[in-house]
């Protein structure tokens, strides 16, 4: 079964919103399988408790590959066209790499080289986190503007972005 899904797709959405549901099926009705490529660290039990139950949900129709910090170079040589990637999510990567003290600027150009020259589909997850409110440190407000920066590059970028709201999707660039 060929792809029908474009080269980028951005979703987009708040906490719980069905944003990793809706990626996981476009790729599931596109495709013979996918790549899930994970950028969450199980730092906690909670968040052990999360990864386990997207990984039982997602099934063997998915191959996983957990990265919290190269998803470049996972990007540059995964995704096919019976074989898409989506990556969930750019906002735990942004997260892990601040945490890091990693350089944006140099890890941004390299995820967009990377999406550029993907060898097939891309599906990338997203949190919106500019609904909210307005952090109140200093780490806080860095991360929520180079969030929004990030979606906002990768959303120029993209063939096609959805935002969900309620798991209702509403496209906003492309068709659906």
């Amino acid at each position: 079964m060929p792809s029908t899904l474009p080269h980028l797709t951005l979703v987009l959405g708040g906490a719980r919103s069905g944003k990793s549901r809706y990626a996981e099926r476009l790729i599931e009705a596109a495709a013979d399988g996918g790549i899930y490529c994970a950028s969450a660290e199980a730092s906690d039990d909670e968040m052990m408790a999360r990864i386990a139950a997207h990984r039982e949900r997602r099934g063997p129709f998915w191959d996983t590959i957990e990265t919290p910090l190269e998803i470049a170079g996972v990007i540059a040589c995964e995704p096919r066209a019976r074989r898409p990637l989506l990556l969930d999510c750019l906002t735990l990567w942004l997260s892990n790499l601040l945490l890091a003290e990693r350089d944006l600027d140099r890890d941004f150009a390299a995820l967009y080289q990377a999406l550029a020259a993907a060898p097939g589909p891309v599906v990338l997850v997203a949190n919106e986190v500019g609904l909210g409110l307005v952090p109140t440190t200093p780490l806080g407000r860095r991360f929520r503007d180079a969030a929004g920066w990030l979606n906002q590059d990768i959303a120029a970028r993209a063939d096609r972005v959805v935002f969900m709201a309620a798991g209702l999707p509403m496209v906003l660039k492309g068709t659906a």
